[in-house]
């Protein structure tokens, strides 16, 4: 992978997951996998945040303001989501993975990719210098067969993870080399002082 200059720093990272509708918001839009509407994406916030999945319509109102006045401006002004005003539609965009990786977990339990690599590696570590140091049980084990499976468990735990985030893969690939598909490009407002 590239070395990215411009990613956003930690501090507009937690700005951004400071607030649980912007939190769950960026989770519906990754979970569509691509463009969802303004109307779809006040709909599934505010069932999150009422346990309803038919949530009362002035609870999805008071949702779709704030992801229209509040939300979705400061998360298209930081690169986090392209949002077109026009067709109302939003999709993830460059910065999305800068905060993804702050939120990145693998169950519910709360155990993230990093922390099950680390178990994984250490775990597999112990067993082997368990077996070459031949303690009892572990020394009718062969080295090269532990070392097998271990790298068996990795391998099959990287492929999770790459299907699990299989959609914002795919949108990085997707957009190398070019601007994002449909993008209409921003007038950007200069003030000169004359």
């Amino acid at each position: 992978m590239k070395y990215r200059p411009d990613i956003l720093p930690a501090e507009q990272v937690y700005a951004i997951l400071a607030n649980e509708r912007r939190r769950r918001a960026l989770e519906h839009i990754e979970s569509a996998g691509g463009a969802v509407t303004v109307h779809e994406l006040s709909t599934l916030v505010a069932s999150h945040e009422t346990d309803e999945p038919s949530p009362p319509k002035r609870c999805r109102e008071s949702v779709y303001t704030s992801l229209v006045q509040t939300h979705l401006p400061k998360l298209a002004a930081l690169g986090v989501i392209e949002y077109d005003r026009a067709t109302q539609t939003i999709e993830l965009s460059r910065h999305a993975r800068d905060v993804s990786l702050y939120t990145e977990i693998v169950a519910k339990g709360g155990v993230t990719w990093s922390e099950l690599y680390r178990a994984l590696g250490l775990g597999s570590l112990v067993v082997i210098l368990a077996i070459l140091l031949e303690f009892p049980g572990f020394s009718a084990v062969d080295p090269i067969l532990w070392t097998s499976l271990a790298l068996g468990a990795f391998a099959l735990t990287s492929a999770y993870q790459l299907w699990v985030n299989r959609f914002s893969v795919f949108r990085q690939f997707g957009r190398r080399g070019g601007s994002a598909r449909g993008r209409t490009p921003r007038p950007r407002s200069r003030s000169r002082r004359q």
